[in-house]
């Protein structure tokens, strides 16, 4: 059983539970409520009743949507406001006037629906027609008043209400017109209905509103900028220029499967929300913080133990959670203050938890549903995706270890005593805690489709809890539910905003204009190109989570660099390395700001450390060009040759960025450091084995000085 002791000791991080009726408005109960049923009715449809796809992932959207705000609703009789009465009744006008209008285009969808006779072409034209213009002014009315409003304390916003309907009345239209209307054959031509174009033009507002509230104005910026481009086509300069498109055309094209209902989608509405209920199951269980303790209890009391603990704890949790940041928030909370108890300056504390989480993200075998994206998208089998992120995944978390390591030695930071520690003989004998994990594993390897692997896991994690005192009954079931549900609200709106991006490059074909300008930079120079492609793809994925940051590089970058020659599984793990890696990358480095904000540190500070504590990862990337072994493309003992050597590269590339190997390093050691760092990227077998030889040679100088001048 588990020692509450330990428990208490270094339990990990909780979601919030499910609301309790003493202290929260009976709104919050009913959005809790839905969202404990949205996470359910997934399951079903995944494993039950399988739903039509363009039905199934417009409900999807929908109903996030429909989370969002109505999370928003409810929170905001919680919200402690100051009384603005002016604007209030400002406010409060403009929010009744567009509910009015949304509320008028619901009539009129209902007016279509109930005055619909089938086997005819359309419904009565007289319903529809105020239908368009009313939806997208109260949609556009409720989103600029709810940006100025200074509301009423505990009033629900009126706008949040006129969204709701908004969301309603617009998603259901397009779902009436899949058949009724042949959405799918009219859809970004000439032909298609200007009442589609409406409807999907108050989605694009709707999804673009809530991705503004739920994570920020970077990712909103860039769609706003790709969706100008779609329309500005004939006055860009050279390989951007187009000939553009009308209002119509694009809106109907960007709400299909080329689009917002495309890859990003695909996976959001299957494995991504799949595995976040997973996440919340694990850590309803309790058996998230297992995973925690167990890391203290194997590297707690090395020096400098807690940063090592963020380490294993962060790629553990890491992969599961589906943003770098949120996983900073969730580890972080625990390991920062710890690391900074030790001796770690706040600002290496928050640094190296936020490159340890974002490293979870490219931890198999779920790699922060990174893997089922790329699955999606390049047409790889999930298992050999899985297979190739293995190594990578080794070099990255072994250079942070080293990192690390090195910090502590130069500062001669301790580890945790015994007493702070949870003892790994308790925790062995609860291996079973583990169980979840390896069912996936396992279950993926013997050929079980995803979806049900991941269902498998989620069943696992509840059985598994009856072997500790924190057992699933039907209350921690349905609170898993609804954590589940609000977890996923962020990742699936932001998958949905990147589909925006998605549709206007498949829309205006600049990605295939894209592989022509890196064709051109290669016929230069490959690694010319490489660093051209790795700096586009770091700028498009800052302020995004991983998965939104990689679908779109896979839509720009990918393509050209399999264009100028690159094997396609080697050009997407290269696109969705620096992708992720743009979580800790300054000037934006989302990750980094968590980890500073958790440890009281200055953020631009903090996302320069993180940058250097995870600089592998900017290298990594060049050594799958030059040594395909490292994805396994190569007979195995090529592999284990690229895998030894790099280790020993990134071991002395962590050496020159912390001045330090056996003792002090000084500049021409630390120069050294590097040119052997440098001399194993190549792969080739002559410049490893000069790498490997400086490395060894400065680690013999090393300790024939420590032993002349012994400390």
């Amino acid at each position: 059983m588990t020692d509450q002791r330990t428990v208490d000791t270094v339990g990990g991080p909780t979601t919030s539970s499910a609301p309790d009726a003493a202290d929260t408005s009976y709104l919050t109960r009913i959005a809790f409520l839905c969202c404990a049923l949205y996470s359910a009715w997934h399951l079903y449809v995944l494993n039950i009743a399988p739903l039509e796809t363009w039905t199934f992932r417009i409900l999807h959207i929908a109903g996030a949507l429909i989370l969002g705000f109505g999370m928003d609703a409810a929170l905001s009789l919680q919200k402690n406001r100051p009384e603005q009465p002016r604007l209030a009744r400002a406010t409060l006008w403009l929010g009744g006037l567009s509910l009015l209008s949304v509320t008028i285009a619901l009539a009129s969808f209902g007016a279509a629906i109930v005055t619909f006779e089938p086997g005819t072409a359309a419904p009565p034209a007289w319903t529809l027609t105020v239908f368009g213009w009313s939806l997208a002014a109260g949609t556009v009315l409720a989103v600029l008043t709810g940006w100025i409003s200074g509301g009423r304390r505990g009033q629900i916003p009126l706008t949040d209400i006129a969204l709701i309907i908004a969301t309603i009345a617009s998603c259901g239209f397009v779902l009436f017109s899949l058949d009724t209307l042949s959405l799918r054959l009219r859809a970004g031509t000439p032909f298609a209905d200007p009442n589609n174009a409406w409807a999907a033009f108050a989605i694009v507002v709707l999804i673009t509103e809530l991705t503004r509230r739920v994570a920020g104005l970077a990712l909103v910026i860039i769609a706003a900028t790709f969706i100008a481009y779609a329309f500005l086509g004939p006055w860009m300069p050279g390989f951007l220029e187009h000939k553009g498109y009308d209002a119509k055309r694009f809106f109907t094209y960007i709400f299909t499967d080329n689009g917002v209902l495309g890859p990003t989608t695909a996976v959001s509405s299957t494995y991504i929300i799949l595995f976040i209920v997973f996440a919340a199951f694990l850590q309803t269980s309790k058996v998230g913080d297992y995973f925690v303790n167990f890391a203290f209890a194997a590297a707690g009391r090395s020096r400098g133990g807690p940063a090592k603990v963020s380490v294993f704890a962060s790629g553990l949790m890491g992969m599961i959670n589906g943003t770098s940041a949120g996983n900073v928030v969730s580890t972080g909370s625990l390991t920062i203050p710890l690391m900074k108890k030790v001796g770690y300056r706040p600002q290496s504390a928050g640094a190296i938890e936020a490159a340890a989480s974002t490293g979870g993200q490219i931890m198999p075998p779920i790699m922060g549903a990174g893997a089922f994206i790329m699955a999606e998208i390049t047409g790889i089998a999930y298992t050999d995706i899985v297979i190739a992120a293995l190594i990578p995944a080794i070099l990255y978390f072994a250079s942070i270890y080293f990192m690390v390591d090195f910090e502590a030695s130069r500062t001669g930071m301790r580890g945790l005593r015994s007493d702070e520690l949870p003892k790994l003989a308790d925790l062995a004998r609860q291996a079973y805690l583990f169980l979840p994990i390896l069912i996936l594993i396992g279950a993926l390897f013997m050929g079980y489709s995803v979806i049900r692997a991941g269902t498998l896991a989620i069943a696992a994690a509840a059985v598994v809890s009856w072997l500790t005192p924190y057992r699933m009954g039907p209350r921690q079931i349905y609170e898993a539910l609804g954590n589940g549900g609000q977890m996923s609200i962020q990742i699936i709106i932001v998958c949905a905003c990147a589909g925006l991006i998605v549709g206007v490059i498949s829309l205006t074909g600049v990605g295939a204009r894209f592989s022509g300008l890196l064709f051109n930079l290669a016929e230069q120079s490959k690694i010319l190109a490489l660093v051209f492609a790795m700096m586009i793809t770091v700028v498009l994925g800052m302020g995004m989570p991983t998965t939104a940051a990689y679908a779109v590089a896979a839509s720009v970058v990918a393509p050209g660099l399999i264009e100028i020659g690159i094997a396609p599984l080697v050009a997407h793990f290269f696109v969705f390395y620096f992708a992720v890696v743009s979580a800790i990358t300054p000037p934006v480095a989302l990750a980094a700001y968590a980890g500073a904000a958790i440890a009281g540190a200055e953020p631009m500070r903090t996302s320069v450390t993180s940058f250097k504590v995870g600089l592998a990862a900017f290298i990594v990337p060049f050594m799958f060009f030059y040594s395909p072994g490292l994805l396994m493309e190569a007979p195995w003992y090529e592999s284990a040759r690229n895998l030894v050597t790099a280790l020993v590269g990134v071991y002395v590339l962590a050496g020159a960025v912390q001045g330090w190997l056996v003792g002090p390093a000084g500049p021409f050691v630390r120069v050294s450091l590097l040119v052997g760092a440098v001399c194993m990227i190549s792969g080739d077998w002559r410049t490893d084995l000069l790498g490997v030889a400086i490395a060894a040679s400065l680690l013999f100088y090393g300790r024939w000085q420590g032993r002349l001048n012994p400390t």
